[in-house]
């Protein structure tokens, strides 16, 4: 394992033990998990201590797991172009208690926040323009939530026979509905085609 990695790990954990609900190093990536209420102070610390120096924000992503009772997390990837390391803070939420708003500390998250609230439907407190940015307006309901259902709304596209926008049921077609739950790697054989070759000149 990577010794800086376990290194930064331990400082991070040091450095905010009342901020942070776990501090891990996760498929050699360092996620840590903070309450939601601390999240800016957590964000400043990690762009401004000189040895974390994540001065980019990458992503703020989401993700709903709706068997907890906080369901919706939002995901912030950072990079520290000083010290070639990535971090990935977490914070969790239900679907009434809002998050603040890390735009003050990167101006970048104020488009990143909004999809996520489109998307997931997390509040983000204090945020200077949230509103909707990939659906429509007047769109009901967060698509990428697990209970978000797959009919019963209305989608916008532009007609060219009539030459303007139409609004249509959503309407998923029979075939995109089949799965046969299997990976790319499970549904190969065993033998790949080529491999008999292999064999042949092993063995010669």
């Amino acid at each position: 394992m990577d010794l800086a990695l376990q290194d930064l790990r331990d400082y991070v954990e040091a450095a905010i033990p009342q901020e942070a609900e776990s501090v891990a190093i996760v498929n050699d990536e360092l996620v840590v998990v903070v309450n939601r209420d601390t999240i800016v102070r957590v964000l400043t610390f990690l762009r401004d201590d000189v040895n974390c120096q994540f001065k980019q924000l990458m992503d703020v992503c989401g993700a709903d797991y709706p068997e907890r009772a906080e369901r919706l997390e939002v995901v912030y990837n950072l990079l520290s172009l000083t010290h070639n390391r990535r971090i990935r803070v977490k914070v969790r939420t239900d679907e009434e208690t809002p998050v603040p708003t890390v735009t003050g500390v990167f101006s970048s998250a104020g488009w990143w926040e909004r999809e996520v609230w489109d998307l997931l439907g997390v509040y983000f407190s204090g945020h200077p323009d949230l509103r909707r940015i990939l659906t429509d307006y007047g769109f009901e309901g967060h698509p990428l939530r697990k209970d978000f259902p797959l009919t019963g709304y209305v989608e916008v596209r532009y007609d060219d026979e009539q030459k303007r926008v139409v609004y249509e049921p959503v309407k998923l077609p029979q075939e995109f509905r089949t799965f046969d739950f299997l990976s790319p790697w499970e549904g190969m054989p065993s033998q790949l085609p080529g491999d008999e070759k292999a064999e042949t000149e092993g063995g010669s």
